[in-house]
């Protein structure tokens, strides 16, 4: 007899002996523990609702998120109370349940005990870890405060603070010393994520805020997205990847492939491609080129993989450990030779399938596997914009139009309670005929790295160097024209036997280095003037 029949024998047979005696029951059903609020660890806990089982949710966040609109968030459409929502509130009418506002920070697989961060410990006869994933830099996590991730409401309002900060600065230097640093947005790797983000900053620049500056014109600021491999969106098939480039394109999002990041630094991107390496000026830095997985994975001493994921079977559970169950993103579960993306959907169908599971185990019966149904994937590009690859219920690939209606009904239909279901539509369709975002406030320091370095550097066009130049520990050179002068400049390329430009590109989700713009790429354009600022440049 194994391990895990053994395990749902005795269980099988403890359950049998507690409904003989209901006060004994109330005393001792089985306890589960659910470490995880996302949509994993909600799905599991509702699941749970009906079988005789006690239920403990932890999490280190009172609230539930709802992810996948998190960039709305960062970029002013959406106040971070529409998309969460207190987990209490969600569970209150359940009985079986209690929340616990904590951290779990140990893992006593043999012993069956958790350690909180409180220093208390909670034990458990079924344990669920569900705690997601976390952005990763590769071994530099020095570049995090540089290049804010994506992954919580604390991450999108300090995007938020930096996009819509970076244009009060350029408006403020403009009308106090008639010129102002290059409005350059970086965002790094085109998953979906930085696809969304790339095409949410444009819009925002070239529609939302048009009318309100009078010295700068937030039209002319540069949206670069990096990334290292050979296109946008790589896990989506190549039609939808396509398309989706061509709208960021006509968004104005200049999108550069293959290229690797090299150094983050206050300001400024290195890049490195096949044709060398470039440095750009960036008044904002975005990361969206990787992930990690929570520490909890590595807590419980199971096999994980190069990203910190558990290796699970179909049934869920890490090597001879019948009673953990690890779900969502924190879960490296291969399906029919392929890996089950850590997105929402499988996330939300692994929660609800524990419940299944431990049912079987109640009843005797062997667990039923668990198989990801695939329904499709989505990413809106910007407004009245996006790709998706519809899987059920018929298959069709869509873009455009179409493709973003959707992308708001599905997305509507998924957000938990009412109130932010009405509170997310009504924001959406004020939006849509007003051209203005509620939500933009700008809170906390008021400050950009690399931004007083910038305006002390003086104008752009007076100090291009070539990374080679810098490393070497040269002089910064000016391009041709007289100093101080605004007439046409540009700098060689290598090819001319000359230092590249300084204008370079970003990271891939899947590599630890970042990536690069080939020189050709970049050239250093004519100050753009505006009819009121003769000074004023992007």
């Amino acid at each position: 007899m194994d391990k895990r029949t053994e395990f749902i024998q005795t269980k099988s047979s403890s359950i049998s002996t507690e409904s003989s005696d209901s006060a004994q029951s109330a005393v001792s059903r089985p306890r589960v523990v659910i470490v995880g609020g996302g949509f994993a660890g909600i799905h599991a806990a509702k699941g749970l609702a009906k079988l005789p089982v006690d239920v403990t949710l932890i999490d280190r966040r009172n609230y539930h998120l709802f992810q996948p609109l998190l960039y709305q968030v960062a970029l002013a459409v959406l106040s971070p109370a529409d998309i969460a929502q207190p987990i209490r509130t969600i569970l209150r009418h359940q009985k079986n349940v209690e929340v616990l506002m904590d951290e779990v920070v140990g893992i006593d697989s043999r012993e069956r005990r958790l350690t909180l961060g409180s220093g208390a410990t909670q034990d458990y006869d079924y344990l669920v870890l569900a705690t997601g994933v976390g952005d990763s830099y590769f071994g530099r996590d020095e570049w995090a405060s540089l290049a804010p991730g994506l992954k919580t409401i604390e991450d999108a309002t300090e995007i938020r603070r930096r996009v819509l900060l970076a244009f009060e600065l350029a408006e403020r230097q403009m009308v106090e010393h008639g010129w102002h640093p290059s409005l350059n947005f970086v965002v790094i790797g085109a998953g979906a994520t930085g696809v969304e983000l790339a095409g949410a900053i444009s819009d925002i620049a070239r529609l939302y805020m048009r009318h309100d500056f009078r010295h700068i014109d937030p039209a002319k600021a540069r949206v670069l997205l990096i990334e290292g491999s050979d296109k946008v969106l790589g896990a989506y098939p190549a039609d939808l990847s396509a398309k989706a480039e061509d709208m960021l394109r006509k968004l104005g999002v200049e999108v550069h492939t293959g290229q690797l990041i090299t150094g983050v630094g206050p300001g400024w991107v290195e890049v490195e491609g096949k044709n060398g390496r470039a440095r750009i000026d960036a008044a904002v830095t975005l990361w969206a080129a990787g992930v990690k997985a929570s520490p909890l994975g590595k807590l419980l001493g199971a096999p994980v993989d190069r990203r910190g994921c558990v290796q699970v079977d179909n049934k869920l559970n890490p090597p001879g450990l019948p009673e953990v169950f690890v779900l969502g993103d924190l879960a490296h579960l291969e399906q029919d030779g392929r890996l089950i993306p850590g997105v929402a959907q499988p996330a939300m169908q692994m929660g609800d399938h524990v419940a299944n599971m431990l049912a079987a185990d109640f009843a005797g019966e062997t667990r039923p596997a668990f198989r990801y149904f695939d329904k499709g994937d989505m990413a809106t590009i910007g407004r009245m914009a996006a790709v998706a690859r519809v899987a059920w219920p018929f298959k069709a690939h869509w873009s455009g139009f179409p493709a973003w209606i959707t992308w708001i009904t599905v997305h509507i239909f998924f957000l938990i309670g009412y109130r932010n279901r009405i509170a997310v539509f009504a924001a959406w369709i004020w939006t849509y005929f007003t051209f203005t975002r509620a939500a933009r406030l700008i809170t906390g320091d008021q400050s950009l790295p690399g931004w007083k370095e910038h305006v002390t550097a003086g104008p752009p066009e007076l100090r291009l160097i070539s990374v080679e130049s810098l490393i070497a520990g040269g002089k910064p050179a000016r391009s041709g024209g007289k100093a101080g002068g605004h007439g046409p400049k540009t700098l060689p390329n290598e090819t001319d036997g000359g230092p590249g430009p300084l204008h370079l590109g970003t990271g891939d989700e899947r590599d630890s280095k970042s990536q690069v713009m080939p020189n050709r790429q970049f050239t250093h354009r004519k100050p753009q003037m505006m009819e009121k600022s003769p000074h004023s440049r992007i």
